[in-house]
């Protein structure tokens, strides 16, 4: 009885370990279906239905897909590149060029999704129209020195401003020539420019966020960017894994493609059609 219940306690422990795995790489598991496959994407904004969607798409291909909410641009890369998270999808080919030029990160696009069109949103208690704009006012942009010039290139085209006609690359505002309306231009981290409205005049904001933040282009925004014109190829979102897993190809590519494969259906261009408004254009 002694030695069956030492066994039992070995056997107990191997279990026990067995079951609480390690470190921050994919845990996979076993049903009855056969293997699973526990994978982290990380995403930006509250309001990402059709990643609600895929998930529960490539739950029935054997994906345990765990969706992690990033409140800000500069930590999803940071949290691929280290580990934290599997494959990321928050982000245009233009940031994500520039984020992995200032911080080496190791991480590489695999497919494109949709292209979130910039808006100029207004806090209508104080303007309704880009007309409305008057010396003095303040309209807030994001700080990221990608989305910052992209920014200022929709100021110029709403008629607030001029840029510098023979500057190259990204504007920033040292390349403002003329304000055509004296408006003060101030620069946050893009996830808190929605909160920023009750106390200025207008904000520019990209579609996540502003869907984040119950913002809707048909009532809220006053001024749209113009998609078809210029390099837009260079504001197409991406779903972006480490450099070492493409290198390695195999079982992990293989189910990254799948969740591709899940995320360029008619369904999802559905869901993203009817539910963002114009936000979020899909790619396919």
């Amino acid at each position: 009885m002694k030695k069956l219940a030492i066994l039992l306690l070995v056997l107990g422990l191997l279990l026990t370990f067995a079951a609480c795995g390690g470190g921050n790489e994919p845990t996979a598991t076993t049903d009855t279906d056969g293997e699973r496959h526990h994978l982290r994407v990380g995403i930006v904004g509250a309001f990402n239905i059709h990643w609600e969607v895929i998930q529960e798409m490539v739950e029935e291909e054997g994906i345990d897909l765990e969706l992690v909410y990033f409140s800000d641009f500069m930590t999803p890369n940071r949290a691929l590149d280290e580990g934290d998270i599997d494959l990321n999808a928050f982000q245009h080919i233009m940031f994500l060029e520039a984020d992995i030029a200032n911080n080496g990160y190791e991480i590489e696009p695999i497919a494109e999704t949709l292209i979130s069109p910039l808006n100029i949103f207004a806090n209508h208690d104080r303007i309704s129209s880009i007309a409305d704009f008057q010396d003095g006012h303040t309209i807030a942009i994001p700080s990221d020195p990608t989305n910052s010039g992209r920014a200022l290139r929709l100021l110029e085209a709403a008629g607030l401003i001029r840029l510098d006609p023979n500057m190259e690359g990204i504007p920033s505002q040292l390349d403002i020539v003329e304000r055509i309306v004296d408006i003060e231009i101030i620069e946050a981290e893009a996830g808190i420019l929605a909160n920023m409205l009750p106390d200025i005049e207008a904000a520019a904001i990209n579609g996540t966020n502003a869907l984040s933040a119950g913002l809707r282009l048909e009532t809220d925004s006053i001024f749209k960017e113009d998609i078809t014109q210029g390099n837009v190829s260079e504001l197409n979102n991406v779903i972006v894994v480490r450099t070492e897993d493409v290198e390695a190809g195999g079982l992990r590519m293989e189910l990254f493609e799948t969740i591709v494969q899940a995320y360029h259906t008619e369904r999802i261009r559905d869901v993203m059609l009817e539910e963002f408004g114009g936000a979020l254009l899909p790619l396919w």
